[in-house]
């Protein structure tokens, strides 16, 4: 049995979280044990100790803005895989040592009907690019995830993420 340690990174309003869930809910639907440990802005100022395991050298960092490449790019493990939101960020990896994948998501989720979906691009091609998770269960997964308030963007998320997958 495997372990696949993955981080996403970005900044609010980029579906960071909603990407761990969806991701976290396909494992689930795969068979797998699954964890999602959300983390974001408040807990990283806060004045209490923070009770949260740290995931060191990922084998797969999606980096949605240049502070999330900037931070976790060094810690990818090595023979890992970076994600790079290259329609966000102005400069390319440095390590040669793990795969690289420019994904101009923001530019793919707008020519596909919704700009802010790039998060859903993002998704597709990790799933393509890696063998961490089946696309075939993404369906499911995504109408147990998306929220009511949402339900209406459920098929424009599923063309994008397909659109991400065939990048």
């Amino acid at each position: 049995m495997s372990t696949t340690k993955i981080v996403i990174a970005g900044f609010g309003g980029q579906g960071i979280l909603f990407t761990g869930k969806l991701l976290t809910y396909q494992g689930l639907l795969d068979g797998k044990y699954v964890s999602w440990l959300p983390s974001y802005g408040p807990e990283v100022r806060s004045d209490e100790p923070i009770g949260s395991p740290i995931i060191d050298n990922p084998d797969i960092v999606i980096a949605m803005n240049r502070p999330s490449l900037d931070k976790y790019e060094p810690t990818v493990a090595k023979g890992g895989k970076l994600f790079i939101e290259s329609s966000l960020i102005d400069r390319k990896a440095e390590r040669d040592d793990i795969s690289v994948y420019y994904v101009p998501a923001a530019e793919i989720a707008d020519k596909n009907g919704d700009n802010r979906l790039g998060n859903m691009v993002m998704h597709g091609k990790v799933l393509k690019e890696t063998d961490c998770l089946s696309f075939d269960n993404v369906g499911q997964a995504i109408e147990k995830v998306i929220s009511a308030r949402h339900r209406d963007l459920l098929d424009i998320n599923l063309k994008i993420l397909e659109a991400g997958y065939n990048y």
